[in-house]
């Protein structure tokens, strides 16, 4: 008897272990960097040392290096990318082809040690493959020392020297970066300018140019007094000719900085003791804006703490540089020539993505949408409680998604859509990627809102971020958090809205005496809100889930006091709705008042019919 109870369970123990979810490991790093830069070859040296944790419990017998430079070089991916693609960026275009010897960049590793002994390693254009002579064992960790040089290329993307706004160095994605490995394995993804995905760690950076540059970065300076230039109230007496910048950063995956003679500096403390800096060259296009700017980014940072989740470093900076707006921790990279709405756009974006990359930290290579997605339809929140505020010129609008739902459902009937799951470097076009990461993303979000309800939908985005920073995030995982919210089962939705491009369409088909009859002519299937107008002025809501929903969500602003009818099977084309109205007193019975459902045709939404205007196809 003893033997069988305890067979029994030895089996139970075996079926929890198998099915229990373990915490999630990450590997770990730690950079020292001295940096000496030349300015009349636009090129620098570097010693790095990088103290790697295997966390895993796999045994490394290899690892690998992103060496960003080399893909500004003719006839590096990046630039055959850009030259084949149907519809090339025009900041790239063929300019990569044109480049002459001393406009390249450039990105070589002199020599690798790890634990003090050299190891073999090959350079295959963005990638350094390192063969290691012993193996990284679980749980250990070793040290690999590094002598690199690189050259500048001229800004073309991201990166480089001297762009359109006559900012000298742009230093994105510069210096020899240790890839990903976790528990999908290595992400040793060649670079064609598109998205990236790195190990959080520690910098410590030191950087030495002439004296004149102005350095700004992710981190914090350690040596103010030493470098002056707006960071220390009294100027150095004498200064030598060149001078070191010492940054150190804790809990990044990157480590971004930009140099110009002409950089202003402006320090806000924001009301949670977060200090802001902006960094720009002084001029008529530029002053007033950028001067106004951390102030307003001060009021934005009140909003996103509270609806998103509070932002984790001491420090941020907006600077002058690169080539539009592009995001690292602690810092971006956004020009700064332009109007105030243009300037605290970008700004609101490129640091929303503090919350959706440096601090979620999704593969955003596999999971683009995830993050500019998510970053898109915070902006567009945040941009739009400013409006309200009256920091920014403009009205508030009860719904800032609407126009991003309508331009997704554009696309989608374009026939050139392809599925959120498409790995970001290997869109079709372009134009898709762009929808996909950024507009779908959204409406992505949006759907989830309709479906499960605001208040759901708000403590779900706080629930997610408090549970998964810092922890790499996938689909799954942020599904599972919403399921939690809203009590409702949700993986149907992602399964249609990632995995595939079926499209949402449904329409009032016909109604008689107290009955409506509602069919599916799209392929996914999504819960209904319905309102019925009386000829007398009234107005009845009917809300119709579905069955895989388990369950319905809860009113909202946009759509409450509802009454919950029967359960929709996905498989049954159409849905008899029985009204407590007869069709004599009904002016109109229409889907989604609202216009949040991505519903592809919406001439059919409205019975009996009117004429409503088709979306413009592009």
């Amino acid at each position: 008897m003893f033997k069988h109870i305890a067979g029994l369970l030895f089996i139970l123990f075996m079926s929890f272990t198998a099915f229990a979810q373990p915490e999630r490991w990450q590997q770990s790093v730690k950079y020292t960097m001295n940096v000496d830069f030349a300015i009349k070859k636009h090129q620098f040296t570097g010693i790095q040392k990088l103290e790697y944790t295997n966390n895993s419990p796999d045994t490394l017998y290899k690892v690998f290096y992103h060496l960003y430079f080399n893909a500004f070089q003719p006839n590096s991916m990046m630039d055959v990318r850009s030259r084949t693609i149907v519809d090339p960026d025009k900041r790239v275009g063929d300019r990569i082809a044109r480049l002459k010897k001393n406009e390249q960049g450039f990105m070589e590793v002199k020599s690798l040690k790890m634990n003090g002994r050299k190891i073999l390693h090959n350079t295959e254009g963005t990638i350094l493959e390192v063969s290691l002579s012993e193996p990284i064992l679980p749980n250990t960790t070793v040290i690999f020392d590094m002598e690199f040089k690189g050259q500048v290329p001229l800004q073309i993307r991201r990166s480089g020297r001297n762009n359109a706004e006559g900012i000298e160095y742009s230093m994105a994605q510069w210096y020899p970066k240790m890839c990903n490995y976790d528990y999908q394995g290595w992400h040793a993804n060649p670079y064609v300018a598109r998205e990236f995905y790195g190990i959080w760690g520690d910098f410590d950076i030191r950087i030495t140019m002439p004296k004149e540059y102005v350095i700004a970065g992710t981190g914090i300076l350690q040596n103010k007094d030493e470098v002056g230039y707006g960071y220390s109230p009294v100027e150095p007496v004498s200064r030598p000719d060149r001078l070191t910048w010492h940054f150190k950063a804790e809990n990044v995956h990157d480590f971004v900085w930009a140099a110009d003679p002409d950089y202003k500096q402006i320090v806000h403390k924001a009301h949670d003791g977060t200090i802001i800096r902006a960094f720009y060259q002084p001029g008529d296009r530029t002053t007033e804006n950028w001067e106004r700017l951390p102030a307003i980014m001060d009021e934005a940072l009140k909003f996103i703490n509270e609806k998103y989740g509070k932002y984790a470093f001491p420090e941020y900076s907006f600077i002058q540089g690169g080539d539009g707006g592009m995001e690292y921790p602690m810092a971006t990279l956004i020009t700064g020539e332009r109007g105030l709405v243009s300037l605290v756009g970008v700004a609101v974006h490129e640091w929303m993505h503090s919350w959706y990359q440096m601090m979620l930290g999704s593969n955003e290579a596999l999971y683009h949408w995830m993050d500019e997605g998510f970053t898109s339809y915070a902006s567009n929140e945040v941009m739009n409680y400013l409006s309200l505020k009256k920091m920014i010129p403009g009205e508030p609008v009860q719904n800032p998604h609407l126009g991003d739902v309508n331009g997704y459902i554009n696309f989608a009937l374009s026939g050139r859509e392809e599925p959120l799951i498409t790995h970001a470097d290997h869109f079709l076009t372009n134009t898709a990627y762009g929808v996909a990461s950024y507009t779908k993303g959204e409406v992505f979000l949006e759907q989830l809102r309709y479906i499960i309800g605001e208040h759901a939908f708000d403590k779900g985005m706080l629930l997610y971020f408090d549970t998964w920073k810092f922890k790499h995030p996938n689909p799954n995982d942020f599904i599972r958090i919403m399921e939690k919210a809203s009590k409702l089962e949700l993986d149907w939705f992602k399964e249609y809205f990632v995995h595939t491009t079926h499209t949402i369409d449904y329409e009032v088909e016909s109604m008689s005496g107290k009955s409506a009859i509602i069919r599916k002519k799209g392929i996914m299937p999504m819960p209904l809100d319905i309102t019925v107008k009386t000829k007398n002025g009234k107005e009845y809501y009917y809300y119709i889930p579905l069955d895989i929903m388990r369950g319905e969500k809860n009113g909202d602003r946009f759509f409450s006091n509802f009454k919950v009818m029967k359960d929709w099977s996905w498989t049954h084309p159409t849905y008899k709705l029985d009204l407590d109205q007869k069709l004599s007193d009904i002016e109109t019975i229409e889907i989604d008042f609202s216009k949040r459902l991505a519903d592809v045709d919406r001439t059919n939404n409205v019975y009996p019919r009117k004429m409503m205007p088709k979306l413009d196809v592009e």
